[in-house]
């Protein structure tokens, strides 16, 4: 039981570091490989003429992104 304990602090500890450098960081989480990005995808669909509930999404992620880039401090 103590080793069960044990391993699930250390699990714990792990989260909430990595979950610090997140928040310290502020860059989105991504795979090693890289994703997407590298097979030159910039969208998941990668249709030509993304449907309207797509494009209301995009448009609110890069309203996002813009006013993150001008409200940064740092």
């Amino acid at each position: 039981m103590t080793s069960f304990i044990a391993a699930f602090v250390i699990l714990l500890l792990f989260f909430l570091l990595m979950s610090i450098g997140y928040l310290i960081k502020r860059k989105a989480v991504e795979g090693s490989c890289g994703g997407l990005g590298v097979l030159g995808i910039e969208k998941a669909c990668d249709c030509d003429d993304p449907c309207d509930k797509r494009k209301r999404r995009m448009a609110a992620e890069e309203a996002r992104r813009e006013k993150l880039t001008k409200d940064r401090i740092i």
